[in-house]
């Protein structure tokens, strides 16, 4: 079975969707707002990011 550029997008879009949920959610929520509302979205994309830098920096050590 061969992987076509389609295929590909779909998995990026699923994958952004997944990432992008919780940011969605936090922003259409009613239980909080204002400034906490912003806390709370700038917190998930940076733990987000400081999460993938940790996977990148850490995931190649075990050799193959």
């Amino acid at each position: 079975m061969e992987t076509t550029g389609f295929d590909m997008l779909i998995l990026l879009a699923i994958i952004g969707f997944f990432w992008l949920l919780p940011i969605l959610v936090i922003v259409s929520s009613h239980r909080t707002s204002g400034s906490e509302k912003s806390a709370w979205v700038l917190a998930v994309i940076f733990i987000s990011w400081f999460a993938w830098i940790f996977y990148l920096l850490l995931a190649p050590i075990k050799k193959k």
